[in-house]
């Protein structure tokens, strides 16, 4: 027995080739192979669909051939079509997953449309590649099962990618910094709230990003049932003989086919524990881990690799391994501080990894107290040699365990010797019991929702449909172009919308006009209305100012949004772009508090001396402009966001102050997007409305649909 610490409607401007495609040269795939899965997938089928109503991408017949060669090393057959009529429910049933490979335009008719949502609906899958998301702007479905449309893109050049999570199959075998040449495309909006991102365009490394610095390229979600897959490489015909481009395209048809299993759940709010840097880490007990390619790799043992850095109570923990066959290892939580791994034995719990031991000490189990559920655990786990990933999801003594995304254990401590709540390590088993370990992140929740969605902004042109509007290209709008001259009656359709946990709308507008009233609502232009944010004229159609509205009584989950508007006249405003905002009273996060004109609440010259005084500027991430939420407190730089000498009076001055648990030091955000200090009852206002550099901020009373009021937090 052994003991162990075990911009809508714009398409790129190209000529339109016809169907037909000369067919290129034949790849060598023996001399570029994507690799083999670590064990033999249970044969598959897929199909192939390359219909085109718009540009024709010269890559598609390579394409189909580079899958064909895929499918013949990697137990799946390929069924290559344009034939939209093969999209029906009797001939769809036969694949595990349909590949949209470069298609673009409206391609399929509602009939065959209903039966595409059917099959997903039923649990298969989909994989997109480039310019599938450039294509059925019309249909809700497809863009939200491909997860963000196509917008722009500059030429093809070299870019990096980087790869941020190396747990699932079509990103495990890639670098961290992914070199190569494509074109690269910007999408109308960001998936991150409803997929997890697997890789993101590094803006710096090439000309034309439109999308910042969060630039996300490929991702994975479920959907309705499904599984879906979206890469934005493959417009080139060379990516298809690049060896690491195909082993890519392979993971994610072998994702969507649930030949490999993978958690895309949307995730953020995240931080390293590691990723490459073994800082705050240290052994305990005999053996160690080796570090390379920002993977942990264990030798010999018994021992424990623990980060001694801090403590966690409540938290989410994340991280992906890997086993190469009849392994030993383990993931351990909740013990003290020791160079003694038997400590972790007696006082932690072990959440195990070996798929071969008995049911208490399996993966999955909590390690001789809770057997996994074994039905669950067997239909998530990834075979060995491929990577898995685990969240231990702690909520005081109760901890769930979710493998590749599935809970496969809920367990409670009542042992009162024992807790969930110290430090965290990962095992070093002995000689031959050999484990890996990547991407190490942690969340501290203090009994929040471990995953919710971030605030998003939309582009207003960027909308699924709409009545009167035009789109407006002005270099002074965010993304350059806005939604232009809107008139009473029209409105804008955003399909697809994840809602829940929204508040409050905020919106940045311009108006040389009389203004008016922007609605919203869900489910249709007549549909409900959440609430309703007041415009007046701004000076000219150049000056932007932010507006916002309370929502109440949003539905939540996955919707159609409508903006509609109202008013007197004609040409009463234009929208640039808009936000959907969640707070979380008394809640915690840590990171920037973001104000009028997207510029960050931070300390003068990060001074930490008491008095020092609290203003806006241009967001940098640096110290003085890092907040943590604790409770109704705001913290930076160890001290807290305080009004001076708690005063009432509109002006008075907001400082940072040595932490008292004071009044003056309490803010209570609002459903308005305010940040008021229940004492005073008066809110955190930027000081005469100025956007600039340094503008302080002071203590006013409370405007509703300022925008120099209005703040989001971390």
């Amino acid at each position: 027995m052994r003991r162990r610490l075990s911009r809508p409607n714009r398409k790129p401007t190209r000529t339109l080739l016809g169907v037909a495609t000369t067919m290129l040269a034949v790849l060598a795939c023996t001399t570029v192979p994507a690799g083999p899965a670590s064990a033999a997938d249970a044969p598959y089928d897929v199909l192939v669909f390359s219909k085109t109503a718009g540009f024709r991408h010269d890559a598609i017949p390579v394409g189909i051939q580079t899958i064909q060669q895929l499918g013949a090393a990697n137990s799946f057959t390929v069924t290559a079509t344009e034939d939209a009529n093969t999209f029906n429910t009797s001939n769809l049933a036969q694949y595990e997953a349909v590949v949209f490979l470069n298609t673009t335009g409206d391609v399929l008719n509602s009939t065959q449309q209903s039966a595409f949502e059917s099959y997903i609906r039923g649990g298969k899958g989909y994989v997109g590649v480039h310019s599938a998301a450039d294509t059925e702007y019309d249909w809700s479905f497809y863009g939200n099962l491909v997860g963000a449309y196509f917008s722009s893109h500059p030429a093809i050049q070299q870019a990096n990618v980087k790869v941020t999570d190396r747990g699932h199959a079509a990103t495990a075998h890639l670098p961290q910094t992914w070199t190569r040449t494509d074109e690269w495309y910007n999408f109308r909006t960001n998936p991150r709230s409803t997929a997890k991102v697997l890789a993101t365009l590094d803006e710096s490394s090439y000309s034309g990003g439109g999308m910042g610095a969060d630039h996300p390229h490929v991702w994975c979600k479920t959907y309705e049932g499904g599984r879906s897959f979206y890469t934005g490489a493959g417009h080139t015909q060379a990516s298809y003989s690049d060896s690491a481009f195909r082993a890519h395209l392979l993971g994610g048809i072998r994702y969507a086919a649930g030949r490999s299993k993978a958690d895309c759940r949307p995730e953020s709010g995240y931080s390293t524990l590691y990723n490459g840097s073994t800082t705050g880490w240290s052994q305990a007990g005999p053996g160690s881990f080796s570090n390379s390619d920002a993977t942990l790799t264990s030798t010999g043992g018994m021992g424990l690799y623990w980060y001694n850095a801090k403590q966690f109570s409540s938290y989410s923990l994340k991280l992906d391994w890997r086993i190469p066959g009849d392994d030993n290892s383990g993931v351990f939580i909740g013990f003290p501080s020791s160079t003694d791994p038997q400590s972790a034995i007696d006082n932690g719990y072990e959440i195990q990894i070996d798929a071969t031991d008995t049911s208490d000490r399996t993966t999955g189990s909590v390690y001789g107290f809770k057997s996994a559920d074994l039905a669950a655990r067997d239909a998530a786990l990834n075979a060995p040699g491929e990577w898995n990933s685990y969240e231990l999801l702690v909520e005081g003594e109760r901890l769930r365990v979710y493998l590749n995304g599935v809970l496969v254990n809920d367990f409670t401590n009542t042992d009162p010797v024992r807790s969930l709540a110290g430090y965290i390590g990962i095992q070093n088993h002995g000689s031959g019991d050999d484990a890996s370990f990547r991407n190490i992140r942690i969340k501290e929740i203090g009994g929040t929702d471990p995953n919710p969605p971030t605030n998003t902004t939309i582009q207003a042109e960027a909308f699924s449909a709409q009545s009167g509007v035009t789109v407006v290209s002005k270099a002074s709008a965010v993304g350059g172009a806005l939604m232009g001259y809107l008139d009473p009656g029209d409105w804008a359709a955003y399909n697809g919308q994840n809602l829940t946990g929204v508040t409050s709308l905020r919106a940045r507008i311009a108006s040389g006009g009389a203004g008016g009233t922007l609605q919203v609502r869900s489910g249709s232009q007549t549909g409900t209305v959440l609430g309703t944010a007041t415009i007046s004229n701004t000076g000219g159609w150049e000056n932007y100012a932010e507006v916002s509205a309370a929502l109440s009584g949003v539905p939540s989950g996955t919707q159609n949004l409508y903006l509609t508007v109202a008013g007197s006249g004609s040409g009463l405003y234009d929208v640039d772009e808009f936000t959907l905002l969640r707070t979380t009273p008394g809640g915690s996060g840590t990171g920037p508090i973001v104000g009028l004109a997207g510029k960050c609440l931070e300390i003068d010259g990060g001074a930490t001396a008491d008095g020092s005084q609290a203003q806006i500027s241009t967001c940098t991430g640096s110290a003085r402009q890092t907040w943590t939420v604790n409770g109704q407190t705001l913290r930076a730089l160890g001290k807290c966001l305080d009004v001076n000498g708690a005063g009432t009076a509109n002006g008075t001055k907001i400082q940072l102050w040595t932490c008292t648990g004071g009044a003056a030091q309490n803010w209570a955000p609002q459903s308005d997007g305010t940040l008021r200090n229940p004492s005073s009852g008066k809110c955190l206002d930027v000081s005469n409305n100025s956007s600039a550099d340094g503008q302080n901020v002071h203590l006013w009373s409370c405007t509703s649909g300022a925008a120099n009021q209005k703040w989001t937090l971390p």
